[in-house]
């Protein structure tokens, strides 16, 4: 069923014209997602032991630096899908990039003066690279085929790869070089972050026009300005009239939280059993899982349909919480949990975001993008920041059980929609 309501983008290009941009705007923001993700994937791999390093060694509070991350960018989806709604997508990805540089460089002042409130203040703040490398899927999307957005989600996705394993792999070099400069260790990678939030956005800067939402047709100079509560309302109601929407936020929301749970409190968790040098290898190993499979991603969730794959990653997902339970204190175990865990969330990221995108009317398509990040995020934050309480009191392997059971209802919510679809694919999309 399509809506006569909706702008197509081939009512505002022709169609070489469109397969033209759309070629430029997806070199141009795989060549942001590297820098981006090179300095999101290397804060990862020490947010945690910063943060309990400056809570005097006690695990109960070492999620917060992780929970203001994402909370931080869980507070600037929404913002910033209004701010790409009115200015465009180049506008808002240079805006959260900014956000991610500052933030890195209040983290490292904060880390380094042994000021907890500075660290997590900056830690929100750099939440605005995490919100600019999520929202950049979605301007993959903007000039898309419908049939291919998917795969172009799946491109950009998977160009993070080089960056988010270059981050974490730089990061003992980066100790090193935070050392030599006569600061805390932990401090380095946080100004390697700076810059490489920097380069994105100067890349954005230069290349990202035209804007790809103004090719699309789906700029709106006079859109409301940020009223978030009524934002978050509509777009609500807009995913509750969908018969698919749901499954794809919840899709997104599962793999988001279960996700960050476990590799949040991993690189403590090692610390405790001595294999603490170890840690950034098992982050680098675990983001490479998240996007290295994205263009094979992209191809399954087109084959099988996006419910059966959304299924998929369901179960890829309680695969790598298993492995990291079993695994006990064997090093090899969890090199193999982490990246099972990091494919699992790269599925239900993908076809997730396929599917709200598909399944909602082109003119609220922004923002309800932007409430589910926000959604996202903020439940990613959520657990984050329980994942530090779960590990102290009841250990690493309840947290990772805990992340099983919700891969597992995602499973059985995804299967309960397969069998209640009568074709293969989504009715109610929109072009």
């Amino acid at each position: 069923m399509v809506n006569d309501a909706t702008i197509a983008p081939d009512q505002s290009l022709a169609e070489a014209e469109r397969e033209r941009l759309q070629r430029r705007t997806l070199v141009t923001l795989r060549l942001a997602q590297v820098p981006g993700q090179a300095a999101v994937a290397g804060v990862v791999a020490v947010m945690a032991l910063l943060a309990k390093q400056l809570l005097g060694g006690n695990d109960r509070l070492a999620g917060t630096g992780a929970a203001a991350y994402t909370m931080g960018s869980a507070l600037m989806a929404v913002p910033l899908a209004a701010v790409m709604r009115r200015r465009g997508r180049r506008y808002g990805l240079m805006l959260a990039y900014g956000s991610g540089v500052v933030g890195a460089l209040v983290v490292a002042a904060g880390g380094e003066a042994e000021i907890f409130l500075v660290f997590v203040i900056g830690m929100a703040l750099f939440g605005g690279a995490q919100a600019a490398t999520l929202q950049g899927r979605y301007a993959a999307a903007d000039l898309a085929h419908p049939a291919r957005r998917a795969e172009a989600i799946a491109t950009v996705v998977w160009v993070g790869t080089l960056g988010a394993a270059f981050g974490p792999l730089l990061t003992p070099w980066e100790k090193k070089a935070g050392k030599a400069l006569g600061l805390d260790p932990l401090v380095g990678p946080f100004l390697f972050a700076a810059v490489m939030a920097a380069i994105a956005m100067t890349v954005l800067f230069v290349r990202l026009r035209p804007d790809p939402l103004e090719a699309a047709g789906q700029l709106d100079p006079h859109a409301e300005r940020v009223r978030p509560l009524r934002q978050v309302r509509a777009s609500v109601g807009v995913i509750r009239a969908s018969r698919l929407a749901p499954l794809g936020l919840g899709a997104m929301v599962v793999s988001q939280a279960a996700m960050v749970a476990v590799m949040t409190m991993t690189p403590p968790h090692m610390k405790d059993h001595q294999h603490d040098d170890l840690s950034a290898y098992v982050i680098a190993v675990h983001i490479v899982g998240m996007y290295a499979f994205a263009p094979l991603v992209g191809r399954l969730v087109e084959r099988v349909g996006e419910v059966r794959a959304v299924m998929t990653g369901a179960v890829v997902l309680g695969a790598g919480t298993v492995t990291a339970v079993v695994a006990g204190y064997v090093p090899g175990m969890i090199f193999l949990g982490l990246f099972l865990l990091g494919v699992g969330w790269n599925i239900g990221l993908i076809a997730g975001s396929a599917i709200l995108t598909g399944s909602v009317p082109a003119a609220s398509r922004v923002e309800v993008q932007g409430t589910a990040d926000l959604t996202m995020s903020f439940c990613g934050g959520a657990a984050a920041f329980a994942s530090g309480f779960i590990k102290q009191e009841w250990g690493y392997h309840m947290l990772a059980n805990s992340a099983t059971l919700a891969a597992g209802l995602l499973l059985v919510a995804a299967y309960v929609r397969w069998l209640r679809q009568r074709t293969p694919r989504p009715t109610d999309c929109f072009t």
